[in-house]
């Protein structure tokens, strides 16, 4: 059973702006902005690991310190935060170009959730359709990787749907930039739960992560 808590209405700074966008405008919002990546892949290189597995470490701790992007709404309609969340993430089908996707759950030690991620991409990535490794927890977030696009922006919507409020991110082809080398980086999210601020720290905190790794 994931852990969560209940957002306290009455208390919470953005109570206005929540019921602002969940009852007459419902919207959700993206932004891209690139990262650099030198120091991912020198930490790749040196030990070994699968960039794609690496860089989503990084992303899920950085949205993992920004509640805003652990937000849910449970059974009873109520504005709730999970403790912690997990990455939904794909993987790319070369003999067919189609993709599919799958969970991991998540641990801060970096060995921890490299050995689990890398074990599930070994036994999942044969399996075709969307969903490949069952029980998907409710506690999830997306993540992909277009890695033939080094995109300056990206976005999606869904015709008559809800606005997601979990966070949405795609990665980009990085690209030799001066002294760095830059990833560009989107995420969507529903409006009712965060802000450009939000989507700022996220940025912010992800370079840190990103930086971090040795």
């Amino acid at each position: 059973m994931q852990a969560f808590k209940k957002v306290d209405m009455e208390s919470w700074p953005r109570r206005e702006h929540y019921r602002y966008y969940t009852e007459a405008l419902k919207v959700e919002f993206n932004m891209t902005a690139p990262v650099d990546v030198q120091n991912l892949l020198r930490f790749c290189h040196a030990h070994g690991c699968k960039f794609y597995a690496a860089a989503i470490y990084c992303v899920t701790k950085a949205l993992s310190r920004i509640e805003n992007f652990r937000m849910f709404k449970n059974a009873d309609n109520e504005l709730c935060v999970w403790d912690k969340i997990v990455p939904n993430f794909t993987f790319f089908h070369p003999d067919d170009c189609t993709f599919s996707d799958c969970w991991t759950d998540f641990s801060e030690d970096f060995p921890t959730f490299y050995n689990a991620i890398t074990a599930d991409m070994q036994t999942y990535k044969d399996v075709k359709g969307i969903k490949t490794k069952p029980n998907q927890p409710a506690n999830f977030y997306c993540i992909s990787c277009t890695p033939w696009t080094a995109f300056t922006g990206c976005g999606s919507r869904v015709a008559d749907g809800q606005p997601a409020y979990f966070p949405i991110v795609v990665m980009g082809r990085y690209e030799k930039c001066g002294e760095k080398v830059n990833m560009p980086v989107n995420i969507t999210i529903a409006h009712a739960v965060a802000d450009g601020y939000h989507a700022g720290l996220f940025f912010r905190y992800l370079q840190e992560e990103l930086d971090a790794l040795h």
